[in-house]
C-alpha cells in the first residue's frame, strides 16, 4: 500500500509531463525504495528485535539462528532499495537482481514449507508468500519494460554506471 501511495503521489506531481518511460521509472523507484528498502528495514527489525515472535508467526521454532541471517539479508536488500533513491540505472538493475534473488529464494522456501510440511502459519503461507514472489516478479517486468522503452527511444539511461542521480526524484 505504501509503495502504491508513494508512486501515486509522485505520478500526480508530474502528471503534466509524464511519458511511458517516466511512469515506469517512478514505479520502479518506489517499488525499490519502499518494497525493498522500507520493507527490508522492517524485516531486519522484526527478525532482530522480535525474533521469537517472528519465528512463531512463520511456523519455525524460537531461538533458531536463521533469524540473524535473515535479518542481515533483509538489511542488505533494504540498503539497496533505499540507495536506489539516489542511484539509478545500472544500480537499479543490481538492486532488482539481488533483491529478487533474496525474495524469490524466501518465497520458494515458503512454498516448500507449505508443500513438504503443511506449514500454513500466517507469515509462511499468507501475504508474505504473495509478497516474496509478486514483488520481485513485478520489479523484473517493470525494469525490463523500462529497458525496452529506453532502447526504442535510442537513448542511454541517465546516470549509467550507477552515478548519483542528478535529481533524486
Amino acid at each position: 500500500m505504501l509503495t502504491a501511495f508513494a508512486a501515486a503521489v509522485h505520478l500526480i506531481r508530474e502528471r503534466k509531463t509524464l511519458s511511458r518511460i517516466r511512469v515506469l521509472e517512478i514505479l520502479v523507484l518506489w517499488s525499490l525504495v519502499v518494497g525493498f528498502g522500507v520493507a527490508g528495514v522492517v524485516g531486519f527489525l522484526g527478525h532482530t528485535l522480535a525474533a521469537d515472535a517472528i519465528a512463531a508467526s512463520i511456523g519455525w521454532p524460537a531461538g533458531n539462528p536463521f533469524q540473524q541471517e535473515v535479518a542481515v539479508a533483509n538489511l542488505a536488500v533494504a540498503s539497496l532499495g533505499l540507495l536506489a533513491y539516489w542511484f539509478r540505472d545500472s544500480f537499479w538493475l543490481a538492486a532488482v537482481v539481488a533483491g529478487s534473488i533474496f525474495y524469490f529464494g524466501a518465497g520458494i522456501g515458503h512454498v516448500y514449507e507449505v508443500v513438504a510440511r503443511g506449514n500454513l502459519a500466517p507469515n509462511n503461507a499468507g501475504m508474505v508468500l504473495v509478497y516474496d514472489l509478486g514483488l520481485p516478479l513485478a520489479l523484473i517486468l517493470m525494469y525490463a519494460g523500462l529497458a525496452v522503452l529506453r532502447r526504442r527511444e535510442g537513448g542511454l539511461p541517465s546516470g549509467e554506471g550507477g552515478e548519483a542521480a542528478e535529481s533524486a526524484a
